[in-house]
């Protein structure tokens, strides 16, 4: 059983994979002053409570885009594997042609979403993921990495809108009705999701545009079940992409 896990800035995911098949998958809140030793007893705890056993882990990889706690999730994974994991960065196979100026800056978790979206379909594609930031990258055909755009993400937009308006109230990311809305709770939803996916839509356009095709497109992130929705292009929502790009990563690199 390998044992993945991504760190992002507002979560940590987490998973367990067998043959291919995800058997358990938990997200954890990304601590800057949690130790290792917090980090080891808390996802050993998250994976027996989903059924999953710390001995059957055979191996480990780590993904993260948060250098202040990847040392302490590494150390804390080791402490209750036993087991040194295998770090996404510069170095690893990932089947991909990284188009950017400098291959070595661009993050883990895009390259990591990449891998598993061609894992399924062909390129052309245009991915976007909806966590803290929100990103949107090409892949052109020969898995060229051709790069993209990082956004502000929809709830870190809204937090922003409320933390600095004394009038604005805090409100859940349901998805709203009219986008004319009548009230203010109403206006600030309305705003945020329908706004969010009007940006979409414009750099999906715009990046067709430059490239002078259309792509398939595909989305993933805590966020993305609510907005995709809203948009006007067709957008294929994938849950899981995160752990099934660490997984063919691990497949290409392990001994």
């Amino acid at each position: 059983m390998l044992l993945a896990i991504d760190i992002g800035n507002t979560n940590i995911v987490i998973g367990c994979i067998a043959d291919d098949k995800i058997l358990c998958e938990a997200r954890i809140a990304t601590d800057h002053t949690r130790t290792s030793d917090q980090y080891g007893v808390e996802i050993k705890t998250m994976l027996e409570a989903y059924g999953c056993r710390i001995e059957d882990v055979e191996d480990c990889i780590i993904s993260s885009v948060v250098p202040p706690v990847f040392n302490a999730v590494r150390s804390g994974v080791y402490k209750i594997t036993e087991r040194a994991p295998m770090v996404v960065g510069h170095g690893l196979k990932t089947g991909l042609d990284i188009r950017m100026d400098n291959p070595a800056q661009v993050g883990s978790d895009r390259i990591v979403i990449a891998v598993a979206a061609l894992a399924k379909r062909q390129p052309p594609l245009i991915l976007i993921d909806m966590g803290t930031a929100t990103t949107v990258e090409v892949i052109e055909p020969k898995n060229k990495y051709m790069g993209g755009v990082i956004m502000p993400g929809a709830r870190l937009s809204l937090d922003a809108l409320t933390r600095n308006t004394a009038q604005l109230p805090g409100i859940n990311m349901d998805r709203p009705g009219k986008i004319i809305a009548k009230n203010t709770v109403d206006s600030m939803r309305s705003g945020i999701m329908y706004g969010t996916a009007a940006m979409l839509d414009g750099v999906i356009d715009r990046m067709e545009q430059e490239l002078g095709h259309p792509s398939a497109i595909v989305a993933t992130g805590g966020v993305a079940p609510y907005v995709i929705p809203l948009c006007r292009h067709k957008i294929a929502l994938e849950r899981d992409l995160l752990l099934h790009g660490l997984n063919a990563i691990y497949k290409m690199n392990k001994k």
